[in-house]
């Protein structure tokens, strides 16, 4: 499937074309650079198309900022030096023979630092070759969404499997609280008092009534069907006010916003919330949640988790695409964008080889950037640029000896806003995975935490306090001070997991770029594909307004059905 050498690129221009390997054809349809999620989805869905498609990566590995990692080699990445990713245009290689070249002009492409802040504490536990990272963890898929649908749709999920999320919690009052799935799971919640229960149930029975309404689809009214419907003005309100109109308590509040439409700020504060769920968008997730429990009868919960990472997934896909002829060539930079002289329409990419390839359109990893200072004006390369910035995350992962909820392996935790400091308006979200995705060996944990965040100091103390509230965490001079404590239900929360190892970052969030040359996005601050799905479909749609966005296959090629996707 890929074309791929191990040999570091050499300094000596005598020497570049031997390092590479030659590509014929010299024109396609399409050539996408970057192994990520959105760039694998693009590539298969063009193949799929009947599109002549190539794909590269600078890097040796497929999956780009969506891949996993060794322990070894994510710290490698995350700390690349300023000379593989800094403001300087990439090298220039010597020119390739082409014709018609004096028709184009070649525009350097630089790599953009988009990880920073590193900062471990620990040593690797042994054997440190057995853990895969995921770039861009913490992340699950709802069993029921459209990335789900895809993989089936597509015939990707014959190459990658998954295992179920055991449990959901949410940090509230000092104590970890499960997370009810079902209305049995709700009555059994000592907890919540029989006045809770009640206000819960009438809730969940008028969300469910004006679910099956929109789902009904016979032509007649609601009133006429039996269900009662939200009214309309009530769907463009706040979410959380619609749920406080309806008497529900804070914590069920808290749960409902944080841990099953998994909203990433603040919802109690509309005016100062940067990213505000309307209800019936709210509505919309928890349908969604209500239709991934148990939704396969081997994942009773209603989050799913790839076997051997989320690297996993672009990875499914670049097979679909190879197996419709796209051509993979993997450690091939792209060093500089042609474009007509004349017109400044794009024309074309320059390897690191020095090879000249043709296309009609390109898609180009969120990494790389064309800078102002020396992009004439008169050229279509306004997709790549660094406006398409847009925050940051902060992330965390952390190795430790034991579960944060005994007897469960994978454990979805949530820490609401506010609930660790006064200043917290983002939720924290921790994902703890076991051997059984093939993550860790056997005996270990490994843990991943991300919150959005203004800057890097504020993220990381929220990460810190996170990690402080979850895990014994030690130093070399010993404990370190917390006042934090944690208990779950039944508990008296004397034996907090050990931290073993761990890592904390930032990364830059980096949105599509639509043009001439189209950029794909980073990994975004959601724990679920939704938002990065929608728009590699908009991406799709911009280059093939007339191609549909992965047809189903026929069901002789496609024998997957619901019931088999986990493992």
């Amino acid at each position: 499937m890929a074309a791929d050498t191990e040999t570091p690129p050499s300094s000596s221009s005598s020497s570049l074309q031997s390092q590479y390997p030659t590509i014929d054809p010299t024109t396609f349809d399409l050539i996408v650079c970057g192994t990520g999620l959105p760039e694998s989805l693009l590539a298969a869905a063009a193949a799929s198309a009947a599109k002549s498609v190539l794909h590269l990566d600078p890097n040796p590995f497929y999956g780009s900022h969506f891949t996993s990692l060794s322990l070894a080699s994510l710290s490698s990445f995350l700390e690349l030096p300023p000379s593989s990713h800094d403001s300087s245009p990439l090298p220039h290689p010597p020119a390739a023979a082409a014709e018609d070249s004096s028709t184009y002009e070649a525009v350097d492409v630089r790599r953009l630092r988009l990880y920073s802040d590193v900062e471990t504490s620990g040593n690797f536990p042994e054997p440190s070759k057995g853990f895969l990272v995921d770039l861009p963890g913490p992340r699950i898929l709802y069993c029921a969404d459209a990335m789900v649908d895809l993989l089936l749709r597509s015939g990707a999920s014959h190459h990658v499997e998954f295992k179920s999320v055991d449990a959901t919690l949410i940090f509230w009052e000092g104590k970890l609280c499960a997370v009810p799935d079902s209305r049995q799971a709700i009555f059994r919640d000592r907890t919540l008092g029989l006045a809770e229960k009640n206000q819960m149930m009438k809730f969940l029975k008028l969300v469910q009534g004006h679910i099956d309404s929109d789902q009904c689809g016979n032509g007649g009214t609601a009133e006429e069907d039996g269900f009662v419907r939200i009214p309309a003005e009530d769907l463009e309100m706040p979410f959380a006010d619609f749920l406080r109109s309806k008497r529900l308590p804070p914590k069920i509040r808290a749960m409902i916003l944080y841990a099953i439409t998994l909203a990433d700020y603040d919802q109690e504060n509309a005016e100062s919330s940067k990213k505000l769920i309307v209800t019936k968008d709210g509505i919309e997730s928890l349908a969604l949640y209500t239709k991934s429990v148990a939704r396969f009868p081997n994942a009773l919960g209603a989050f799913i988790y790839p076997i051997y990472g989320h690297g996993e997934l672009p990875q499914a896909f670049c097979r679909c695409a190879a197996v419709k002829g796209a051509l993979y060539v993997l450690h091939m930079p792209v060093c500089a964008l042609l474009f007509d002289k004349e017109t400044g329409t794009y024309k074309g990419v320059k390897l690191a080889s020095g090879q000249d390839i043709f296309s009609h359109q390109v898609v180009m990893d969120p990494s790389f950037e064309v800078p102002s200072s020396i992009s004439p004006p008169n050229l279509a390369c306004e997709g790549l640029n660094a406006s398409s910035l847009s925050g940051r995350v902060a992330k965390g992962v952390c190795i430790t000896g034991s579960s944060i909820l005994p007897d469960s392996s994978n454990v979805l935790v949530i820490f609401p806003p506010k609930s660790l400091y006064s200043d917290q308006t983002t939720t924290i979200q921790v994902l703890q995975l076991s051997s059984n995705v093939a993550v860790c060996p056997p005996g270990l944990f490994l843990v991943y935490l991300s919150t959005p965040c203004d800057d890097a100091i504020s993220g990381k103390k929220h990460i810190n306090g996170a990690m402080n509230a979850l895990f014994h965490v030690t130093n070399v001079d010993g404990p370190v001070p917390c006042n934090l404590s944690i208990e779950t239900e039944g508990s008296e929360g004397e034996n907090k997991p050990a931290l073993k190892w761990s890592l904390v970052y930032s990364q830059e969030l980096k949105q599509a770029s639509f043009g001439a040359v189209c950029s794909s996005p980073m990994p975004d601050e959601n724990l679920d594909y939704r938002n990065i799905l929608e728009t590699t479909k908009k991406l799709f749609t911009t280059m093939y307004p007339e191609e549909e966005f992965f047809p189903a296959i026929p069901a002789s090629d496609n024998a997957e059905d619901d019931s088999s996707l986990p493992e």
